[in-house]
C-alpha cells in the first residue's frame, strides 16, 4: 500500500532546496518547508513542492522532492498578473501535484488556492503559522485588502492549523476563532561545535535585512561595544533594498563589524559554529530558525523576543528588556568563559531533548492525518 502523497506550497523554497538556482537569501519558511519535505521523503512519501519557475524543468527532482513550477517571479503585467500568471500558475501546479495532503505556511492569498485545490481532490489542507502577525489582523503582513480576505477565507477552510507557540495559539483563537496545535521546528544537525576560544565571532546577527528585524539596533550595539567582534549575515528582500544598503554602508564604518551579506543556508553552519552568542533585535517574529541553529551549535541567544519565555525559562541565553540589558548580556557571555560554557551546555541539552526529528514530526503527522509511525525507510 502506497503512502499518502504530500504537496508543499512554497514559492521561495528553491533558495534552500536548490540554492544554485535561486539568488534569494534563505528565509525561515523555505528552511522549515525544505527540512519537513526531506523528512517526509526519507519516510517513503511521494513529496512534491510548488515553487517559482527559475528556468528549471517542471518536475525536476531535488533530494527526492518533485518540484512543480508555478510562474517566473517577474512574469506578467502589473495588476493583471495577479490572475495570470500568478493565480493560474499556482492553481495549475497544485492540480499537477495530485496530492492527498496540501500544506503551506506563512499568511498569503495563496492559502485560498491551496484550500480550493484540496477541496477538489477531497484531500487534507494544512496551514502552519509563521509569525505572530499571521494571527492578528491588525499586524498582518499582507498589504492588499483583497489578499487579506483570501487569506482569511483559506484559513477558515483548513482541516488543521499548526502554530509555533502557545502565544500564537491564543492569538489565533482570539482573533480568528480557529483552534490549532503547537508544532516544533526542524533543525539540521550541526557539523561541529567549537570551544569558546576558537569562536572568533563574539556576537552574530542573522536575518533578512528589513525594518521589522531592526538591523539599526544591531549597528548601535556594535558601535557601543568596540572591543566585541560582530558579524552581520543577511540579504535584501524585494522592496527592502534601501534598508539593506543603509545597513551595509553603516557597517562599513564600524571596524569591529563584519558585514557578510547574504549567505546560502548550507553555509550558515560555519557562521553559527564560529560564534559565541547570537543577537536578535527583531520587533516581531514567530519562532526564529536562527535560535534553533544557534542552540544546536551551543550558541546562547541574546534577544528582545522570547517566544513563550523559552530563553528565560531554560537558560538558553538572555531575554533582554532594554538596550542596556542587551549590552550587558553580550559582554558577559562573550567574555566570561565559564558563564558561556554553562549556557552553551544548556543549549545543547535542550536541543537534544526537544528537537529530535521524530518528536518534531509528531504534530505534522497528526495534522496530515497520518499514522504516528509513518513508513520510515532505512537510510
Amino acid at each position: 500500500m502506497s503512502l499518502p502523497r504530500i504537496c508543499l506550497l512554497g514559492l521561495d523554497n528553491l533558495s534552500v532546496l536548490a540554492p544554485d538556482l535561486a539568488d534569494l537569501p534563505p528565509a525561515g519558511e523555505p528552511v522549515q518547508q525544505t527540512l519537513l519535505a526531506r523528512a517526509l521523503a526519507r519516510r517513503g512519501h511521494e513529496v512534491s513542492m510548488v515553487v517559482s519557475d527559475l528556468g528549471q524543468p517542471d518536475g525536476t527532482l531535488f533530494d527526492g522532492i518533485r518540484t512543480l513550477t508555478a510562474y517566473p517571479p517577474d512574469a506578467g503585467i502589473p495588476v493583471l498578473r495577479f490572475i495570470h500568471p500568478r493565480w493560474t500558475g499556482i492553481a495549475a501546479a497544485l492540480r499537477r501535484a495530485q496530492a492527498d495532503v496540501y500544506y503551506t505556511s506563512c499568511a498569503s492569498a495563496a492559502l485560498a488556492q491551496l484550500a480550493m485545490a484540496a477541496s477538489r481532490r477531497g484531500a487534507r489542507a494544512v496551514f502552519r503559522v509563521a509569525s505572530d502577525s499571521d494571527c492578528d489582523p491588525r499586524r498582518l503582513l499582507i498589504r492588499l485588502w483583497r489578499d487579506r480576505k483570501l487569506y482569511e477565507h483559506g484559513l477558515s477552510r483548513m482541516d488543521s492549523i499548526l502554530v509555533q507557540s502557545e502565544q500564537q495559539r491564543d492569538l489565533l483563537l482570539r482573533n480568528y476563532g480557529h483552534r490549532s496545535e503547537v508544532a516544533g521546528m526542524f533543525v539540521a544537525p550541526p557539523a561541529q561545535n567549537l570551544p569558546f576560544d576558537a569562536r572568533a565571532t563574539h556576537a552574530l546577527w542573522v536575518s533578512n535585512i528589513r525594518q521589522v528585524k531592526r538591523p539599526d539596533l544591531l549597528l548601535e550595539l556594535a558601535a557601543a561595544l568596540p572591543e566585541t567582534a560582530f558579524r552581520m549575515v543577511g540579504g535584501p528582500l524585494p522592496g527592502a533594498e534601501s534598508e539593506y544598503a543603509r545597513a551595509r554602508d553603516a557597517a562599513a564604518a564600524l571596524p569591529n563589524l563584519v558585514f557578510s551579506g547574504a549567505v546560502p543556508y548550507a553555509a550558515t553552519g560555519e557562521a553559527y559554529a564560529g560564534a559565541r552568542v547570537l543577537v536578535n533585535t527583531s520587533d516581531m517574529e514567530g519562532f526564529p530558525n536562527s535560535y534553533l541553529q544557534a542552540w544546536s551549535h551551543g550558541v546562547p541567544v541574546v534577544a528582545y523576543f522570547d517566544p513563550d519565555g523559552v530563553i528565560r525559562r531554560n537558560g538558553l541565553g538572555v531575554a533582554a528588556e532594554s538596550p542596556a540589558a542587551m549590552r550587558d548580556a553580550v559582554v558577559a557571555l562573550t567574555r566570561d568563559r565559564e558563564a558561556w560554557g554553562r549556557a552553551s551546555r544548556r543549549c545543547l541539552d535542550y536541543m537534544a531533548a526537544e528537537f529530535g526529528e521524530e518528536r518534531v514530526l509528531e504534530p505534522y503527522l497528526r495534522a496530515f492525518g497520518l499514522p504516528q509511525v509513518a513508513g520510515r525507510r532505512s537510510t
